[in-house]
């Protein structure tokens, strides 16, 4: 699937922006049961990853000498718990696991984008007849708006039981302006920035990771086969600063977010 076959270079990136999905395949229609397979396997199979390498850790933590792996699963843990500590000001056992989990498998996620563009679509499509083929999950954006929406779920979960369902619609009904003649104004006013937080917590990571597969993608189609590598070298160097910024940017603002649910009303 390489650039110089019988893909014209626009039909080279629209090839490779496109997802496999139950659509395409014609099993549902492109409408809300449409599933982009390929988007969700990568998406488990990262998590798996990071599962397996964090019990095997585990199992294996030594109090002597401890190996590479450990240390630096040690030292990940430790500037997890540390950003937790700083931001976070409640009690919540769950903060800091979820913290980790986050940057985790978003940056492992992430991380798929230094995949080499024909490395996996090819062979898919030549041994086992798959036709589309998109590695990297976190440039679908229906993955990083259901993780952004699970954090919303978590916000309004722990701002319910925090300061009761009562207190939460005061926060919503008395906030900027602490009068109930502005209500009606509070409400517009504090709702838009409530769903505006995991909108812009999706849309950030999907529009960051989809911008730097589109670049991976144009140097592909512009070099032949044997020279896609050594052209995207360059980008991929500063590509691993932006993989590991944006799955920060998304656990830090998971934390601050959560640490503002669990803040009590000042009304």
């Amino acid at each position: 699937m390489a650039a110089s076959g019988e893909l014209t270079p626009s039909g080279y990136i629209d090839h490779h922006l496109t997802n496999l999905s139950t659509y395409k395949l014609g099993l549902t229609g492109d409408g809300f049961w449409n599933f982009h397979i390929d988007s969700l396997v990568f998406s488990v199979l990262t998590g798996m990853l990071f599962l397996w390498v964090f019990r095997s850790v585990a199992k294996k933590a030594t109090s002597g000498v401890p190996g590479k792996l450990q240390c630096f699963v040690e030292i990940l843990v430790e500037f997890v718990d540390t950003n937790v500590k700083d931001t976070f000001h409640g009690r919540n056992p769950l903060i800091a696991p979820l913290a980790l989990t986050i940057f985790c498998w978003i940056f492992l996620m992430n991380t798929m984008d230094l995949v080499p563009i024909d490395f996996l679509p090819y062979p898919a499509q030549e041994w086992f007849g798959i036709p589309y083929l998109k590695v990297v999950p976190t440039a679908d954006v229906n993955i990083t708006m259901s993780m952004a929406l699970g954090v919303f779920a978590l916000m309004v979960y722990y701002s319910v039981k925090i300061k009761g369902v009562g207190g939460f619609f005061k926060e919503l009904s008395f906030h900027p302006f602490n009068h109930w003649a502005m209500v009606p104004f509070n409400l517009v006013l504090e709702v838009v920035s409530l769903l505006a937080k995991p909108i812009s917590l999706g849309m950030r990571l999907f529009g960051n990771m989809f911008a730097g597969e589109v670049v991976f993608i144009l140097i592909a189609a512009l070099m032949p086969w044997w020279a896609q590598w050594l052209g995207s070298v360059p980008w991929a160097i500063f590509h691993v600063l932006v993989i590991t910024i944006q799955a920060f940017v998304f656990m830090m603002l998971t934390i601050v977010y959560l640490s503002q649910a669990h803040e009590d009303a000042d009304h």
